[in-house]
């Protein structure tokens, strides 16, 4: 017997890479223009910043995004008046025709095209090594050890991201088309901000020895300290600091069961400066001292 195959259609293929860049600017900042035969997007993750496409002029405002088609002149510059911005710039060669819904476009992203952007940044941060804040370095350089099929993900992510704003602008305004728009987004944004969580949490299980600040956590996954904060309350009903004194506290019931290290050596692997605030830690979280655990877990036996 015979199967059909049928041969998956693709509207949007992105062919190459050219620059991933995450810019960090300071107030009077001009970047004197380019043009080349490839797409650019510009996303404004903080602030605002002025930009020139060809004879238009647009002030960009975080949350925003430009599309810059190929040939079209472009330049950077932050005003005086504008707040310092952080900006997201990625150029990529795309041949589709369904790319021209995206000329002299300026794109207000959503919940769930920020998430999926997010996403494209933490595997640009795995799969290439920096830098990634010098406008004029524009040779991707592989990490060597970048997660299993990073730069797929990138592909995959990009092209989803550029599919998923073509539909937003060309959907149905029908009562029912709204409903299961609505719907569909409630679903992808809850699977997309688990998947960011897990990211993070797996990150903080595998440096269980060290002390992060709330800052140091919103610049490595490239978030606000709102957006930390909403994710970490949705998904785990807890702050991302509280999240990691748990995983701390629970691998120290771990150590203590296991037997081999002194209250004090636990401590210093778990990055605490001293065992009075890990143990005043431990029985916050587990409700007695780290002693009592031990000689509750040795009764067990």
């Amino acid at each position: 017997m015979e199967f059909p195959r049928i041969q998956l259609q693709e509207s949007i293929t992105i062919h190459h890479l050219i620059s991933f860049h995450y810019f960090e600017y300071a107030k009077g900042y001009v970047f004197d223009g380019e043009q080349h035969d490839f797409w650019e997007l510009l996303y404004v993750d903080k602030g605002e910043v002025e930009v020139r496409a060809d004879d238009h002029i647009h002030t960009l405002q975080q949350g925003h995004m430009i599309f810059h088609k190929p040939e079209e002149f472009h330049t950077v510059s932050v005003k005086h008046e504008h707040k310092p911005p952080n900006l997201i710039v990625i150029s990529f060669e795309c041949a589709s025709a369904a790319m021209s819904d995206f000329e002299n476009k300026v794109v207000p992203l959503g919940d769930r095209e920020r998430n999926m952007l997010s996403l494209i940044i933490q595997e640009g941060f795995q799969a290439f090594l920096p830098p990634f804040d010098r406008p004029s370095v524009h040779n991707l350089e592989r990490n060597p050890e970048a997660p299993f099929a990073s730069e797929q993900l990138i592909k995959t992510y990009l092209e989803a991201l550029l599919i998923t704003l073509i539909r937003n602008q060309k959907q149905a305004s029908t009562p029912i088309d709204a409903a299961i728009k609505i719907k569909q987004s409630s679903l992808q944004k809850e699977k997309a901000e688990q998947r960011i969580v897990q990211q993070i949490v797996a990150y903080l299980k595998d440096n269980l020895s060290q002390s992060f600040t709330q800052d140091q956590l919103c610049q490595t996954f490239h978030l606000g300290k709102s957006r930390l904060k909403e994710l970490f309350q949705s998904q785990m009903q807890t702050g991302v600091l509280e999240a990691f004194k748990s995983l701390k506290i629970e691998q120290a019931k771990t150590y203590i069961r296991e037997d081999h290290y002194n209250f004090t050596e636990i401590a210093a692997m778990l990055g605490y400066a001293s065992i009075h605030y890990f143990s005043r830690d431990f029985k916050k979280t587990v409700g007695m001292s780290p002693s009592d655990y031990a000689k509750s877990v040795k009764a067990r036996v």
